[in-house]
């Protein structure tokens, strides 16, 4: 199981109080008319056991993590992604950019509205944006430095950039500008646990951290595509029970650990991985010793056997990394692959080189909870004589974010931006870099060149790769292995579109039992 995984099923379980039966009548009150139905004649229910289960409802305090595919039920975006990486139109029906390339403007579609009933024009988006660049819990201020300032103008919105950025399209779908009603967001902690917004679906009733029942919104703009009429979001149970419940009919869709596909095949269930952009990662201070000096991050770096990794923990699901990217997207960078590749005898002499003797090094590796990986690098790191103690923090978050902590792991679930992906693991700022304010050498400028190159450049692969190779000369990250976005559902649900770390119920159909 990730550290993603069980990050999320820590804070997960903090959540256990149930709210009043009064919620479920105010929610189903605000949400519009519950009683539309779907193609498939009102009968059509989704029922998905998720890993992910919110532990936010309000998409500026949730984030860009892994639950952005939850919320995308309930909220719509000014863009979304399709199965080739693009942004497309959602709430923007298209957008232009200035010639200068520091000014884009979003047209929005006409007559939307937020199934409480205000209208999805441009001050929605406005305060949208201004709300996750000012609300003091917002965990998007980082993403959205390059909006200066947020002009409405009826169903127009215009963004005056702080730079040249051609990524805003990209940047603004569904993990980083999920639009909430902002009636409703003018009380964060009630949106928080009464979502309103103008996606696919609206909340009728919601039970904090275990399940939230929706039905289908009549009003979304292109509700004549979803036929889907009511959804059953649990949070998953213990992943051995999963394929048990799908087999027995409690869930019929499901996130699946891969520990599981194999049962899942034999029960006849349909296992399919969605394409993504996961990546793991040993994280590394290099403002503290023994990592001020590079010779000891280097040994690390040889230390690290990456097919391990992918043996024990992916069932043969995933495959050994050493970028934020997969292979086959267009930001991997090819001249950057392994340049460390698995050296034990190379990592004792540099630990050597750098004055230190067998065992003399001792770290506290901290991580939310015990997870196979952890075990994993103390037995590497250990080999070539560096002492890993696991260190169990369920508080870890806080000072892994303040950056306090020498050594640790994260999973990243990537971006829809390939700049917002390498500024977060990689920039002075980002919230992924373990070693703030450091970042290598020549990766700002690479970065602004990415900014103000268009996406349809003929040279923007190479522009984006040479920003790749600069991140990764960083010695904050050792990537470790990518894990899929696995799923499981029954045969009655159709193929859902393989879009890049998305789950998008356009056109999904489930068929009678």
């Amino acid at each position: 199981m990730s550290l993603r995984h069980t990050t999320h099923r820590l804070r997960g379980a903090a959540l256990g109080a149930v709210l009043a039966l009064s919620l479920s009548t105010t929610l189903a009150a605000c949400g519009g008319d519950s009683s539309a139905s779907g193609a498939s004649g009102g009968d059509a229910t989704l029922k998905w056991a998720s890993s992910y289960f919110p532990t936010h409802w309000d998409p500026v305090v949730s984030g860009s993590g892994a639950q952005f595919r939850q919320l995308a039920l309930v909220y719509a975006s000014l863009t979304r992604t399709d199965k080739d990486g693009k942004a497309v139109p959602d709430l923007a029906e298209s957008w232009d950019y200035n010639a200068a390339g520091d000014q884009v403007t979003f047209h929005l579609r006409k007559g939307l509205k937020f199934t409480d009933g205000t209208p999805v024009d441009g001050t929605a988006i406005k305060d949208a944006i201004e709300r996750a660049q000012k609300q003091k819990n917002s965990a998007l201020f980082g993403d959205l430095t390059s909006i200066k300032t947020v002009t409405a103008d009826g169903l127009d919105v215009v963004l005056d950039l702080s730079q040249v950025d051609y990524q805003i399209p990209q940047l603004l779908g569904e993990r980083v500008l999920q639009v909430a009603s902002p009636r409703a967001a003018a009380d964060p902690e009630k949106l928080d646990q009464a979502p309103i917004g103008a996606g696919p679906f609206t909340i009728t009733q919601l039970v904090p951290g275990t399940k939230a029942v929706l039905e289908k919104n009549p009003d979304y703009w292109d509700a004549k595509n979803i036929h889907i009429d009511k959804v059953e979001l649990v949070s998953a149970p213990d992943a051995s029970t999963v394929v048990n419940g799908l087999k027995t009919g409690v869930y019929n869709f499901a996130d699946l650990d891969p520990s599981q596909a194999g049962a899942a095949k034999k029960a006849g269930l349909d296992v399919f991985v969605q394409p993504g952009f996961n990546a793991s990662n040993i994280s590394i201070n290099v403002n503290k010793k023994p990592f001020t000096d590079p010779k000891v991050v280097d040994a690390v770096r040889y230390a690290v056997d990456r097919q391990e990794f992918v043996d024990k923990l992916t069932f043969g699901y995933g495959a050994v990394t050493d970028q934020p990217f997969p292979k086959e997207y267009v930001a991997y960078d090819p001249q950057s692959e392994d340049p460390y590749p698995y050296d034990p005898e190379k990592a004792k002499q540099l630990l050597t080189e750098a004055g230190y003797k067998q065992g003399q090094v001792k770290l506290d590796l901290v991580i939310p909870a015990a997870t196979p990986e952890a075990e994993i690098v103390q037995s590497q790191l250990g080999a070539v004589g560096i002492k890993v103690n696991i260190k169990v923090d369920k508080n870890w978050a806080t000072p892994f974010f303040a950056k306090d902590l020498t050594l640790s792991l994260y999973g990243t679930t990537g971006r829809d931006s390939a700049v917002q992906t390498l500024t977060a693991h990689f920039g002075p700022d980002g919230p992924l870099n373990l070693s703030t304010p450091y970042e290598p050498a020549g990766f700002e400028a690479a970065v602004a060149k990415v900014r103000q190159t268009p996406l349809d450049a003929a040279d923007y692969p190479q522009v984006l790769q040479a920003a790749t190779r600069a991140g990764l000369k960083s010695g904050a990250l050792v990537f470790t292995y990518s894990s899929p976005n696995l799923f499981t559902k029954t045969k009655k649900i159709s193929d859902l579109t393989p879009i890049p770390g998305h789950v998008d119920w356009t056109g999904v159909t489930i068929g009678d039992d």
